[in-house]
């Protein structure tokens, strides 16, 4: 890490610092939703309707809080909150 010092380019320093900290914070929210669509898949791959409904709200709740924060687009967040609506949706209407 540069050494804070007077000068022209004090700030730039400071955005940089601003930019490593918010992008590690985005990363670990980005991390979380992709575990979570993973651990989805898996459970409609079992065929596991139960718990894959169970899962729903958790799953929302996280893209809507990373929608929120700015993370990711509020309407990459709607998008994959419908996929995941669907796949519950088709799975419930053809158990077999």
């Amino acid at each position: 890490m540069a050494k804070l010092k007077t000068g022209r380019h004090t700030s730039a320093i400071k955005a940089w610092r601003k930019s490593v900290k918010l992008a590690s914070k985005n990363r670990g929210v980005k991390t979380r939703i992709h575990d979570a669509s993973k651990e989805f898949s898996a459970l409609v791959a079992k065929k596991d309707i139960e718990n894959a409904q169970k899962m729903l709200p958790k799953t929302y709740a996280l893209l809507d809080k990373a929608a929120k924060s700015g993370t990711i687009h509020w309407k990459a967040a709607a998008r994959k909150k419908s996929r995941v609506a669907a796949r519950v949706k088709s799975m419930a209407q053809n158990p077999a």
